[in-house]
């Protein structure tokens, strides 16, 4: 992979993108007046992360454009602040003021809703396994403009962590947050929406293991909770109970206070 910036960048954007390099350890090259399929060939690069005035957009051959959007988080909050209810929040029970680690963060959306229902006094930091994905969705959240002030506010909550949520659930204290959430929306390939198709082609793609779930049961005061695809085995062989199950969604909860010793 390599970095870049739009086309006539000012100061700031090259400072951005040659940080981004650093981080991401890859090679910064200026734009110039060259075109991205220019720049590929020309470095033998796989991708190339363009930093723009509009944000992150990761640009590679036979793939899809991935760049942060807030999906269908924005019409779920938009359902909720007319009334409506969402299952992931009912499933695993949050309110204002909780504070819940989401494992399997992609783009945050769910991060996203979490964020809303818990509002300023509770906390969102939401784990992403790949390096280029995490930085795509912490850029992204700190400058989404939905045109909804709830949601951008909502974003500017979320905190992102690059890191593989097994290790960093390890090291959590006890009871530390109320909810944790996974969401291995990769294990089948089946794909509820187009919108979900260029993060698949960068997300981990490891399903959930028996040891995430035995820590987060120990990390959790409330509830843990795993979206899945209706039907799949992931429910039953790490314990969580089905608890709302839709055409192309279900979740499962474990209830921390009735969880047995895992």
């Amino acid at each position: 992979m390599i970095i870049t910036t739009a086309i006539k960048p000012d100061s700031a954007m090259i400072e951005k993108a040659e940080a981004l390099a650093r981080e991401l350890n890859a090679p910064y090259v200026p734009r110039r007046q060259y075109t991205l399929k220019t720049l590929l060939k020309k470095y033998e690069a796989q991708g190339v992360l363009v930093i723009g005035r509009e944000g992150l957009r990761y640009t590679a051959e036979n793939h899809p454009p991935l760049f942060y959007h807030p999906g269908m988080a924005l019409v779920r909050i938009r359902s909720l602040l007319n009334g409506g209810t969402d299952p992931m929040l009912e499933v695993s029970g949050a309110s204002y003021g909780d504070r819940v680690l989401d494992c399997t963060a992609g783009l945050g959306w769910d991060a996203l809703v979490f964020s809303f229902a818990v509002g300023e006094a509770g906390s969102v930091t939401a784990v992403e396994t790949s390096p280029l994905v995490s930085v795509i969705a912490r850029e992204g959240l700190k400058s989404a403009a939905t045109g909804l002030p709830e949601a951008d506010e909502a974003c500017r909550r979320i905190r992102v962590v690059q890191g593989n949520h097994e290790d960093i659930l390890r090291r959590m204290p006890d009871k530390s947050v109320d909810i944790v959430y996974f969401d291995p929306m990769f294990e089948k390939a089946v794909m509820a929406s187009s919108a979900m198709l260029p993060l698949r082609y960068h997300a981990c793609h490891d399903p959930v293991s028996e040891e995430a779930v035995r820590h987060a049961v120990r990390v959790a005061r409330k509830a843990v909770v795993m979206k899945n695809s209706p039907g799949n085995e992931s429910f039953s062989r790490l314990g969580f109970t089905p608890a709302h199950t839709g055409p192309t969604v279900s979740y499962g909860v474990i209830h921390v206070a009735n969880a047995a010793k895992r």
